[in-house]
C-alpha cells in the first residue's frame, strides 16, 4: 500500500509496465502540457519535427507491447527495429523465417 492507497500491479496495463524510464517521463511531460508538442519540443530543446518523430516511436512501442502475448519472439523483433536496432527490412525476414521454422 502506497499512501493509503492500494495498488493492485495486475490491474496496471501491460504498456505501461513495458515503458522505459525516459519513455515515461515523455509521456507524463507530454501529458503536464496537454498534448503540445510545441511545448514538449521546447522543454527538450529539440525540433517539432525530432518530437513528432519520439511520439511515433513510442506510440509504435505501445502497440507492440498490447500484442506482446500474441508472438513474444516476433514483439522482441519488432521492437529491435522500432528502436533502431535493426532495419525493418531485416525484422520483417527474422520474423518471416521464425514463422516457417515454427510450422
Amino acid at each position: 500500500m502506497k499512501g493509503g492507497i492500494k495498488i493492485d500491479i495486475d490491474k496496471i496495463p501491460q504498456w505501461i509496465l513495458a515503458l522505459e524510464q525516459e519513455d515515461a517521463a515523455f509521456l507524463k511531460n507530454f501529458i503536464l502540457k496537454s498534448g503540445s508538442l510545441k511545448e514538449i519540443a521546447k522543454l527538450y530543446e529539440v525540433s517539432y519535427p525530432t518530437v513528432r518523430l519520439r511520439l511515433d516511436k513510442l506510440i509504435q512501442k505501445i502497440e507492440i507491447s498490447d500484442h506482446k502475448e500474441e508472438e513474444p519472439f516476433s514483439t522482441f523483433i519488432k521492437g529491435l527495429a522500432v528502436d533502431a536496432r535493426i532495419d525493418l527490412e531485416t525484422a520483417k525476414l527474422i520474423i518471416e523465417k521464425y514463422k516457417q521454422e515454427r510450422k
